[in-house]
């Protein structure tokens, strides 16, 4: 039922610590399982997606931004006639790296590691998946197929970076993988409006400068009647994320017969990538990405939240640096056995969530705090 430029799980290159297969299910199935029962995936529970855990319960966490983004990338898989396991493992795992306190928790730590080596969510990821989770007695990470790895190292159109070395920086990754940035994409664009009014950080009349916004706020309104404000509000987010997905999938298609391609070498060779909106879509999810930015992202209490954020982090980062021995021993064992301090101390924070920072950075620097 695939079509013949979807990946298949025969043509898979694959893991780097040979196993044995399962007796019935297919490699990128037991991929998406490892995701979901490893410690990095249950900790985006309590991570950032745009407002701290601790504003509140109703608001999106990292965690449920990866189901969203999950769920709408099986849609489109489907429908493309792809490889859903492989697409849905891709998109499970493509935030595992991610710190605490959302985008502002990785430029910060980015800034500390800048003379270690830089800090980009995307690599670490992949360190989580190859190396820092401990699940079985044979290998380190989670020996993840080559292909799911490759998805989650080209998450983004950056081939430049030195983790893409493994996977051929020439070829374009798997239409699976290209599928996940817009899935990410559409579902943090719908859903980060409905946090935002819900917190009345933005207002109706804010998200009026945005086409999409008014072609759908306006038919879902008329379609509710007299329905609670909330009703009509979900029915936006709902209108809004089937446009993107119908229009990325017409668009795709579009796309991939006017390029000819019949057959997954095909994809590899057109970069940076097939899958896109239409040109019209495309400027209406510029122009609602450029409203969130400067109505909801640049909102004082995020800023507030972010300046917090940095001082939390550096000072957490400053003070296992100086004394690594604060980390527990099982952390700070691994400096021992000879990998650089910095990237430890990364790793440490990088996987906190925003609740065990907070409290983390009480128990260092609160004298009344017990430890």
């Amino acid at each position: 039922m695939l079509a013949p430029y979807a990946m298949r799980n025969r043509r898979t290159r694959g893991r780097v610590h040979a196993e044995a297969e399962h007796p019935f299910r297919m490699p990128f199935q037991r991929d998406r399982d490892r995701i979901i029962h490893c410690s990095a995936f249950r900790r985006l529970e309590y991570k950032t997606q745009v407002f701290v855990n601790h504003e509140g319960d109703y608001y999106r966490t990292r965690l449920t931004h990866t189901m969203e983004a999950a769920q709408i990338t099986r849609t489109i898989a489907r429908a493309l006639r792809l490889n859903e396991d492989l697409a849905e493992a891709i998109a499970l795992a493509h935030d595992l790296g991610h710190t605490p306190f959302g985008h502002a928790g990785e430029r910060i730590l980015n800034r500390l590691m800048q003379s270690h080596g830089g800090f980009e969510h995307n690599g670490q990821s992949m360190r989580i998946v190859d190396v820092l989770e401990e699940r079985y007695p044979n290998f380190p990470g989670l020996n993840l197929s080559w292909e799911v790895r490759e998805g989650i190292v080209k998450h983004s159109t950056r081939y430049d970076r030195p983790q893409v070395a493994e996977f051929d920086a020439n070829k374009a990754p798997t239409l699976e993988a290209q599928i996940v940035d817009y899935a990410d994409e559409i579902a943090y664009n719908a859903h980060d409006i409905d946090d935002g009014l819900k917190s009345e950080m933005l207002r109706h009349e804010d998200l009026d400068g945005a086409t999409i916004w008014r072609e759908h706020h306006d038919a879902a309104r008329r379609a509710c009647g007299l329905a609670d404000v909330q009703i009509a509000r979900y029915q936006t987010a709902r209108r809004i994320i089937d446009t993107f997905v119908a229009d990325l999938i017409d668009s795709t298609e579009k796309r991939l017969t006017a390029e000819g391609v019949e057959r997954i070498e095909d994809v590899w060779a057109i970069k940076p990538k097939l899958v896109e909106f239409s040109p019209e879509v495309a400027e209406k999810v510029r122009e609602l990405k450029a409203l969130l930015y400067e109505r909801l992202y640049n909102h004082y209490r995020v800023k507030r939240m972010a300046v917090k954020a940095d001082r939390i982090m550096s000072d957490l980062f400053a003070t296992y640096m100086s004394e690594p021995r604060q980390m527990p021993p099982h952390v700070h064992g691994k400096i021992v056995q000879g990998e650089p301090t910095a990237r430890v101390v990364a790793d440490y924070i990088a996987g906190m969530t925003d609740r065990f920072a907070l409290d983390e950075y009480k128990k260092l620097f609160d004298p009344y705090e017990k430890v």
